[in-house]
């Protein structure tokens, strides 16, 4: 596992913009609050990243979203707060204990009627929602174990539709996907996504690096053809 060791001038600007213009409301200050207490890592998104998120949920004029990775919820308040009041989200969560945590916090945040959370391994959960016609997803925010990117992106562009929007998270992993030695176990997962994403015909992409909290890292943005 790489060690993330973000530089404290990275900290300070990303705290002067979380106050000066991000400014995240009580509930998702809750969320993060809500996860340290529980026990949970604190590797949700960080405040900037997750008012990106909602944005972009915006400028789609996404209706539907998907999400890979609930944690304890704070990024899926932030994409819910992006949804017209008749908009949906689906998070898949591993973990039944951050399920319970993440609904807790999307109902205080008064999303909740928008968020459908299917707990169990995400692999499992996907092909349900294609069986129930849960799809097609306009946006679409991957955040879960790296070891499986390259299948949650396929599943990604299977619920989509042309015009989808994917976004995911930690790609650049510390520079891991120079050299997989780092991280073994995450790395190779990272990289084929990426190779992915370029190669395949289906997908348009690109990639952006991060610094701050979350120590050096990126994220991926692409558009299904």
């Amino acid at each position: 596992m790489v060690e993330h060791k973000p530089e404290p001038g990275w900290v300070a600007v990303e705290e002067f913009l979380t106050r000066v213009v991000v400014r995240p409301g009580g509930p998702l200050m809750r969320a993060v609050t809500s996860a340290a207490d529980a026990g949970m890592p604190p590797i949700e998104v960080a405040p900037n990243a997750g008012k990106l998120l909602k944005l972009l949920v915006q400028l789609s004029g996404a209706r539907r979203v998907l999400e890979i990775g609930t944690l304890a919820g704070f990024s899926t308040i932030w994409m819910a707060q992006g949804l017209p009041d008749d908009g949906e989200l689906v998070t898949c969560e591993y973990l039944p204990k951050h399920a319970r945590v993440a609904r807790g916090n999307v109902d205080a945040a008064g999303v909740g009627s928008k968020v459908d959370i299917r707990v169990g391994a995400a692999l499992d959960t996907l092909p349900g929602l294609q069986d129930d016609g849960r799809g097609p997803f306009d946006f679409v925010f991957i955040d879960a174990d790296k070891e499986n990117n390259p299948r949650y992106l396929d599943w990604a562009i299977r619920l989509g539709r042309p015009g989808t929007v994917i976004v995911m998270d930690n790609v650049v992993w510390e520079g891991a996907l120079l050299d997989p030695s780092m991280d073994d176990v995450n790395a190779p997962g990272i990289i084929s996504a990426l190779e992915m994403m370029g190669d395949d015909p289906r997908l348009d992409g690109t990639v952006m690096q991060t610094v701050g909290s979350k120590g050096w890292d990126g994220f991926a943005l692409a558009v299904v053809r």
